[in-house]
């Protein structure tokens, strides 16, 4: 198989895929990033656009020598995901959009772009965290995995957080939609209370011969909460040719 690379989403980091490293790399090299500003990487300078952290990305693969390679982006690394499709559409085989939407500004979003800046600015990236990861399961902060992804969530520097939303309140993919090359599967939760029904649709109808997978009775981070599922639902997908 193809080396496997995982871009997280807003307040994430490479260490939210532990659920899913073995599993996956019993198929393929795995190679999670941490983008700049964000988990392990939470020192390096921030990025404040969706084309910017697409090349960074790209760039990360070229220098460890990555080709061709599959790839999954969650949330804003769902839109990642996508700017990379345009960018390099020949070097991406197998697509996989999970819990994100085409375009930046998500109407119904649990609270607007400006509201998450001021009640960062107001509350500091430690609670602001807290709250915004509450938010990504069923449960709540009552969630098996919710303290080990609102600790990552923390790690975020305070310029990614402000970069992080400002990317996505400048950013639309609608447009290349009908564009993507990739074998594209577009997974979702049904109980997502950050992209809705909508969102999904429109990646599902638009992109060519895009599948879908919808998980019952979870939200934001189906990866966290049914990540058997989660798992096998991926890597079939991945190695069915």
């Amino acid at each position: 198989m193809n080396p496997l690379v995982l871009v997280h989403g807003f307040m994430g980091g490479s260490a939210q895929w532990e659920l899913q490293r073995k599993a996956f790399e019993q198929h393929s090299n795995v190679i999670a990033v941490d983008l700049p500003g964000f988990g392990r990487n939470n020192d390096a300078p921030a990025l404040s656009s969706i084309p910017d952290m697409a090349d960074w990305v790209i760039a990360h693969l070229d220098a460890q020598g990555v080709g061709q390679f599959d790839l999954i982006g969650h949330s804003m690394g769902g839109m990642i995901v996508q700017q990379m499709a345009h960018h390099v559409p020949d070097r991406i085989d197998r697509l996989i959009l999970y819990s994100t939407g085409a375009i930046g500004v998500l109407p119904g979003r649990f609270e607007t772009i400006e509201e998450s800046k001021q009640r960062g600015l107001d509350d500091g990236i430690p609670k602001t965290a807290r709250r915004i990861a509450a938010t990504w399961f069923l449960n709540g902060s009552a969630a098996t995995e919710y303290e080990a992804c609102a600790t990552i969530a923390q790690q975020t520097a305070p310029e990614a957080f402000t970069g992080g939303l400002d990317a996505m309140q400048s950013w639309s993919g609608a447009d290349h939609l009908a564009a993507i090359q990739a074998q594209t599967l577009v997974l979702w939760g049904d109980g997502d209370r950050t992209y809705p029904w909508s969102q999904i649709e429109r990646l599902w109808a638009s992109i060519p011969d895009a599948q879908l997978a919808v998980l019952p009775n979870c939200a934001h981070a189906v990866h966290l909460e049914k990540p058997f599922l989660f798992n096998q639902i991926v890597l079939d997908y991945l190695t069915r040719r």
